[in-house]
């Protein structure tokens, strides 16, 4: 726990370093600060900071550069952050001017944040959270084999082989069909294998089939289909002389494993979240920064906005511009999706 007087030094040598991104000497701290103490002191305080980690020099003769957990302290200071209101009403008359469509918006907000932060922009289109299984089919193909088919939720299907060590037929399979889709509808792969059901040995190899297919569905990855202000991040000045940042970040894009490695392990909290360096899961880019949020409708469909960047990031900008647009996005979704919803009932009526 820093004290009020080292924590404001932290701030400004994170600030400085941020706004800089050169070393910040204490004679920096000194001539700018309000603190009203020597020289002497603001020195002591920043060896302390160094010893404890949350800073770091370079050289021996050179300034200051924030650690990992120095910006950690620096993001945890901030509190509520915002944007200006009139960034927020610009914000708003552009969304306006653009088609009613998820795919315009998404499109657009990517454009909006990359150019607001300097930084790259990622955005993923909205997927159910986890998939909840809407109805099963098992259909016989031969004495030993049979389809499983899967309809889950989002009007998803999937199919799975399954062999069975007897011989069964149609008629056997379809009242076990019938009894599991009774049983698991609307539940979730999780809910299913928490369920205490008394299950014969040839549902329960089918019960474990169908939860192994939804499984392997939620942990399918969104791709990446918006991504924009990848020029901003390769022209910062951490990437001028150390190629090896940039063609890390590149290759993750490439290969489509970029939301893969940032992304935090929780997703269900509604608060922005930042991972900052060594925090991402990949060694690839525990050079850079990261401030995701998710968006849309947590009952329907999630998903997720964020920014990469360096560890030198405004983050405050950052954290208010990320926040304001998940918020655009949701309430557009749920607007799109409730104009759906009433399509679906006036096309039900009149058949």
């Amino acid at each position: 726990m820093l004290s009020p007087r080292t924590e404001t030094i932290l701030k400004s040598i994170v600030g400085k370093y941020i706004t800089r991104a050169t070393p910040v000497p204490s004679q920096s701290i000194s001539s700018d600060s309000e603190l009203g103490v020597s020289a002497a002191t603001i020195r002591n305080e920043m060896a302390y900071l160094e010893q404890e980690g949350y800073i770091t020099r370079p050289h021996t003769s050179s300034g200051s550069v924030p650690s990992d957990k120095g910006y950690r302290c620096y993001v945890e200071s901030l509190g509520d952050v915002h944007l200006p209101l009139n960034e927020q009403r610009l914000i708003n008359h552009l969304f306006h001017q653009v088609e009613k469509e998820l795919d315009e918006w998404t499109n657009l907000a990517t454009t909006l944040i990359a150019q607001m932060v300097q930084n790259a922009a990622i955005i993923t289109i909205p997927k159910p959270p986890a998939c909840q299984l809407k109805h099963l089919e098992l259909v016989g193909l031969q004495d030993f084999l049979a389809l499983i088919i899967l309809v889950l939720s989002g009007a998803r299907l999937r199919q799975q082989l399954i062999a069975f060590d007897q011989i069964t037929s149609q008629e056997e399979l379809t009242p076990i069909a019938n009894r599991l889709t009774t049983a698991y509808a609307g539940m979730t792969a999780a809910q299913i294998l928490k369920r205490d059901q008394d299950l014969t040995p040839f549902e329960q190899q089918v019960t474990g089939c169908i939860t192994s297919v939804m499984e392997a569905e939620d942990e399918e990855e969104h791709e990446v289909h918006y991504l924009d202000g990848l020029h901003f991040v390769l022209n910062q000045p951490e990437f001028t002389h150390n190629q090896r940042l940039a063609l890390n970040l590149m290759e993750l894009i490439e290969q489509r494993n970029l939301l893969k490695s940032i992304r935090p392990p929780d997703l269900s909290s509604d608060e922005v979240q930042v991972i900052i360096g060594t925090e991402n899961r990949s060694d690839d880019i525990h050079d850079y920064s990261v401030v995701i949020a998710k968006y849309g409708l947590p009952e329907e469909a999630v998903g997720t906005i964020g920014v990469i960047g360096p560890t030198r990031m405004p983050y405050a900008r950052t954290i208010a511009t990320v926040s304001y647009l998940a918020s655009i996005l949701s309430e557009l979704e749920a607007r799109l999706y409730g104009k759906e919803i009433q399509a679906r009932m006036k096309n039900e009526s009149t058949n």
